[in-house]
Parts: C-alpha cells; structure tokens; sequence
C-alpha cells in the first residue's frame, strides 16, 4: 500500500510509517515533527512564529500538496492536522480526499467528538476536563485559556468537527478514551489500533535485585503541565521522596526532543505520566519497553478493550480518590524488592500489545477493510 500521513503526534505516526516500511509498504509524513519533539517527518510542515513564520508555512503546504496525492491511504492526525484555521484546514481537506483514494482520521488527540464525550456526565468518570460532576483543575486555567478550549463548542470548531467527520472513511483510535468517543458516532467505521512502540530501538536493562533508591522521574510538556495531571503527579513525587528520603530520588525534565527523553529516563525506575487518563500513553509505553515502572492511567476498560486478563503492570492512580498517589508511590518505594519483575512485566505487556509490528497490522487490517466494503 502507498500511505501517507498528515501530521503526527508524540511520534505516532512517524513510528507507524517506519514500522509500515519494513513491511513492504510505501509511507511518508508530512508533519511538523511534534513541535518540539523534532521527530522524523518526510515533509517538514513546521509553523514558525510570527507574521513570517506564518506565510512561509502557508507557502511550505502549497508546495508540498502536488507531493501528497496518489495514495491509497491518507490517515489525517486529528480533525485539526495543520496549524490552520479551521476553514483553511477544510480546503485542504477536501483537496486530499478528492486525490486520494481513503482518507482515515487518526483519533489521538482532543477534538470535539473527545470534548463532548468527556461532558456527556456517563462516557468517562473522569477526563481531562472533569472529575465525575465537577470541573477538573484544568478548566478555567491559564493553560486552558491559552489553549483556547473554549472554541470546542464554538459553532465554526463544530462545522468543522462534522465536515471532516462527512468526509473520513473511517477512524483509528490510539487509546481507549478516544474508541470510546468515537464508537457511538462511527460505530463500525471506528476500530481501535493502540500507540506503536519501536521496542526494537529501546534496549530493555532489566533490574536484577532490589535498588537501594528508587528513582522516580516525570516528564514536564510547559504547555500541557495541568490538562495531563503533572502539577499533581510531581507534588505527591515530593512529597514522597520527603517521606523517604534515602532511599529516593528525583528527576524531572521538560520540553526534551524525543531522542534525548528516551535517553534521560533510561536510569531511572519508575515514570510518572499521564493522570486523567483510562490508557498508559506514548511516554509510559517507552519508559515500561526499557524496563520502568509506568504509574499513569490503566482503568478495567482499558485491559478489557485489548484482552489483557493476566498481565496488568502499570500502576493505575485516580485522580479522584483522596491520597491515592500518594498512598501508591509509597507502596512502591516500600516494596522495591519487586520491581525486578515489574519491570519484567512491564517489557511483556508492551511487546505484546504495543510493539510497531502488532499497532502497524491493526491498522493495516483496518485500512484493507475499508476496500473489501467495496465488493461487499
């Protein structure tokens, strides 16, 4: 097949195509390398600040539209795949369906499908933007204005929403939450396919015996600090390593390219990511394939959506249970005579359902499912 994928995030799809390459297919990403990220993308579609930054961005997709027209597959990153306005994006959207054969919408990120199902009061009980009845620490900060989550339920946001949603042949959803947001209003046109880890590239290091400390690390994205729980994550990360403090350490980075946050979390033991969320994410997944303990989100949702009834090593916090990372951190420094076959675990788990090669064939599955319909 001869896929091509508009915009990325977290690295997803670039893992994905390199995966898809090695399969015998063609793939190539047009993106913007994760902002900061600076992943690998065929395409450099990133949008520099300014006046400047903006017509030279503008002018960067006009070149580069002849270059993506001819394939089988499009998987668009989210409805909102350019840094456009939404209107600009729907041109360009409608210029990719009209020269492409399939065009799939990658469910990895907020959008308004996401938004309504974390406020419907039943999908979740707790999201990014709520905690069962009440809003949740993000709501109303001044992450969430800067990030302008008011326009989810503006009208513009939502013609756009339902334009692209007319136009897709289908959606891939890389976590639980967004299968679930999605299911309702795609039904069979929605399949989930997971986060695809390169667990050849990340040497697992198991631990042979108990560490005398253990080192607990979190990951810091400024613009993304509240909306994914690390404000309350690294407070309870003191906090502990106050109540013990021999036997302890910290390591908290921010804003790293993928490459170096690989690295930089290889000596540490446990990784703290993700609070609000039912699924690990990219950063747990990488951390648990090199042997980490992964504390972050893993609801019986999750475990029941990929099958897992055995293997359950991620330590699931809920941000709405009173001390409950407080209470888990601290078992886990109490009881760090089992983090050899944790971390054992750990490795397991993401070769099995999150290896490249077992993400990349659900989604060709997918992909191939939507041109069997045609003789059906």
């Amino acid at each position: 097949m001869k896929i091509l994928f508009a915009g990325d995030a977290s690295n997803l799809h670039n893992c994905l195509a390199q995966q898809l390459r090695l399969m015998g297919h063609e793939a190539t990403v047009a993106s913007d390398g994760s902002r900061w990220m600076n992943t690998h993308r065929d395409i450099n579609l990133l949008r520099k600040p300014g006046k400047l930054g903006a017509l030279k961005y503008v002018m960067d997709i006009k070149r580069a539209l002849p270059q993506m027209t001819g394939y089988d597959i499009v998987e668009i990153a989210s409805p909102i795949f350019l840094r456009l306005k939404p209107h600009r994006i729907a041109r360009i959207f409608d210029y990719l369906k009209a020269n492409n054969t399939r065009i799939v919408l990658s469910a990895l990120a907020t959008d308004v499908v996401y938004y309504d199902a974390c406020h419907d009061g039943h999908t979740f009980r707790y999201s990014d933007y709520m905690l069962g009845d009440e809003p949740s620490p993000y709501v109303g900060s001044a992450e969430y204005i800067a990030n302008q989550q008011d326009n989810w339920h503006q009208p513009f946001m939502r013609e756009h929403s339902d334009h692209i949603l007319a136009g897709i042949d289908g959606a891939v959803a890389c976590l639980y939450e967004y299968y679930a947001a999605y299911k309702p209003v795609l039904g069979d046109r929605v399949a989930y396919g997971g986060i695809p880890i390169d667990t050849k590239s990340l040497e697992f290091r198991p631990l042979t015996e108990a560490p005398d400390k253990v080192r607990l690390f979190i990951g810091i994205q400024r613009d993304r600090h509240v909306i994914k729980g690390t404000d309350r994550l690294l407070a309870a990360m003191k906090r502990v390593h106050d109540r013990y403090p021999g036997i302890t350490e910290l390591e908290v980075v921010e804003n790293l390219p993928y490459d170096e946050y690989t690295r930089r979390m290889r000596d540490s033991h446990v990784i703290l990511d993700q609070l609000y969320s039912y699924t690990p994410g990219t950063n747990a997944l990488i951390a648990m394939a090199q042997g980490l303990i992964a504390v972050s989100g893993a609801e019986p949702e999750y475990y029941e959506l990929i099958g897992e009834k055995a293997n359950m090593p991620i330590i699931n916090v809920s941000p709405i249970v009173e001390g409950d990372i407080d209470h888990k951190l601290s078992w886990i420094v109490e009881h760090r005579d089992q983090l050899p076959q944790m971390a054992c675990a750990s490795r397991a788990f993401v070769e099995k359902h999150n290896a490249a090669p077992v993400v990349a064939q659900r989604y060709l599955d997918f992909w191939n499912s939507l041109f069997t319909k045609d003789y059906e």
